[in-house]
């Protein structure tokens, strides 16, 4: 059996403990997980379901308690605090997504929590948003010791948490903070710089990508005029795209 195959069968192996008989897709519909699981060759049976909603809002949670026992990456499970998930609404019309927590966010389990959080909330609020409207997630769910730079393989091994997590929560755009997230969900070499200003594409979601708040409250005079003015374009893009109405 690949690692592939084992992977799904221990994901459709924890929905059956969890008593999930259902996933959901993006048509609606939902696939009846089978009580003995053969990934290879087992089919699937999709029925009527009256709330998909909650069906994905327990696979989540399923998800998320998967995450928080993952000892994939040695060095990030031996020093983390605890696992930080994500928080929000399902199906919200917007997501943001960073690099990795940082140690207020392994302090609290709550992604954007600390100095970097607080402008982030600035941002949202000038969007005419609140932050219980949008879904705020990192592609890691682990802090990397001293805040480091993730390293490929751990962005690797947190790959598939990351596919599975945005499929359920189904965000109609996201929103990338910083050149590592936008690089790990486009899978492009390209700097921060390249990426912002323009629409990307994620697997058919709307993708744009902007400076990390953490790097803006590094920077002073006209760098800190500048990156701000650029990131405002660009979640003003957002807002037009959504049809939403721009603030001056």
């Amino acid at each position: 059996m690949t690692d592939a195959a084992r992977q799904v069968r221990r994901h459709l192996d924890a929905l059956k403990s969890a008593g999930i008989e259902f996933i959901p897709d993006r048509r609606g519909e939902i696939t009846f997980v089978p009580a003995a699981v053969d990934v290879a060759a087992s089919p699937t049976v999709s029925v009527p379901f009256t709330d998909p909603l909650e069906s994905r809002r327990q696979a989540l949670a399923v998800l998320a308690e998967q995450v928080s026992k993952c000892d994939r990456c040695t060095e990030l499970f031996a020093t983390r605090t605890q696992t930080v998930f994500g928080v929000g609404p399902l199906a919200p019309e917007l997501c943001f997504v960073g690099e990795a927590p940082g140690a207020d966010e392994d302090r609290l389990g709550e992604p954007f929590v600390g100095k970097a959080g607080q402008l982030l909330d600035r941002i949202i609020a000038k969007m005419g948003l609140r932050r219980d409207e949008v879904y705020i997630c990192n592609t890691l769910k682990c802090r990397p010791p001293q805040n480091r730079t993730p390293s490929p393989q751990e962005c690797h091994n947190c790959r598939d948490y990351f596919e599975q997590q945005v499929e359920l929560v189904n965000p109609q755009f996201i929103c990338c903070l910083g050149a590592v997230a936008a690089k790990n969900v486009l899978g492009s070499s390209l700097g921060i710089g390249k990426l912002r200003g323009r629409f990307h594409d994620y697997k058919g979601i709307p993708v744009m990508c902007t400076y990390h708040p953490s790097y803006l409250l590094r920077l002073t005079g006209a760098d800190e005029r500048r990156a701000k003015n650029e990131c405002w374009d660009d979640m003003q893009q957002i807002l037009r795209r959504m049809g939403r109405p721009v603030p001056s």
